[in-house]
């Protein structure tokens, strides 16, 4: 994949996720030498439906702090050993992969985080299983399409060769629920083009777009910016066919709505050229959000 942005804060690259793992396993200092252990089998996201869309997530790292001491940053399942012993307090955050680029890790704004007193003793494993998150009850969601309604919050733009379809109740094409957007391009239909059906305020605050998808064809996710007098279409990420397999994505907005000045609204975008490789494209995507928070 090709990222057009720079990483936010709290991004770390895997290299530094190494090395914390490699120091974590250094020689303690101080009176403990024998480390306790903590681990965590897995992290879930849960939702409200109705209004929250989608619980299909893809968290793939835990930020693990003690006593509000970063401990690091550790790849699920994970096993990990901790200088400490007796009752503290576990606080961990969910991580992704920013933009889905597995070397870029970074802790997601819009999940809660998991707090509990755990008892920890010198040699002994403390296992805390499979742990549940939320959304924060401040995350603002501009766009929640599932594919699912009567209406669809997608619409091709008038340069589209290829219309936006849905795969059919019970395909295997379709990801969960009854319906997933599907877009087929061939030799004689090779370009196409959705967009949102409104304008989104360009806020002071992260905005990241959720998003599952399936592809044999390279395709594009992007914004257009608006102002009073101008239009600006900015591709954002580049996503390459998946071998057949649905992934989850959590690409960054916020550097590119901010990149050009006396923008003030957004639309998203989703755009696909056939490649030569491909005599029938086929693209295939679900549960699409655009989350944010009330600006600061």
């Amino acid at each position: 994949m090709t990222v057009k942005s720079a990483p936010p804060l709290l991004v770390i690259t895997f290299t530094l996720i190494l090395i914390t793992l490699i120091t974590s396993c250094e020689k303690f200092k101080g009176d403990q030498t024998n480390p306790a252990y903590i681990s965590i089998d897995s992290i879930y996201l849960k939702t409200s439906s109705s209004v929250q869309g989608s619980s299909s997530a893809s968290i793939v790292d835990a930020w693990v702090y003690i006593d509000n001491n970063l401990i690091g940053a550790f790849q699920l399942p994970a096993r990990f050993p901790v200088l400490n012993k007796g009752t503290h307090n576990l606080k961990i955050l969910p991580g992704i992969k920013l933009n889905g680029i597995a070397a870029t890790r970074t802790i997601y704004p819009f999940f809660t985080p998991i707090e509990m007193e755990v008892e920890l003793t010198e040699g002994e494993t403390t296992a805390i299983g499979v742990q549940m998150t939320n959304y924060f009850s401040s995350t603002v969601f501009d766009l929640i399409e599932g594919f699912e309604g009567i209406s669809i919050a997608l619409d091709t733009t008038n340069r589209s060769e290829v219309a936006l379809m849905l795969t059919g109740p019970g395909d295997s094409l379709t990801f969960e629920g009854k319906h997933s957007g599907m877009v087929q391009m061939d030799t004689l239909n090779q370009f196409f083009e959705c967009v949102n059906d409104k304008d989104f305020v360009i806020p002071f605050a992260p905005v990241f777009m959720e998003m599952n998808f399936r592809t044999n064809n390279v395709f594009v996710v992007g914004i257009f910016l608006y102002s009073t007098t101008s239009i600006q279409q900015v591709p954002i990420i580049y996503l390459n066919p998946t071998n057949y397999t649905w992934k989850k994505i959590y690409i960054n907005l916020t550097n590119s709505l901010n990149a050009y000045p006396g923008m003030q609204k957004f639309r998203i975008f989703i755009s696909a050229i056939q490649t030569s490789s491909e005599t029938d494209a086929l693209i295939l995507f679900d549960n699409i959000k655009v989350v944010t928070r009330p600006s600061q």
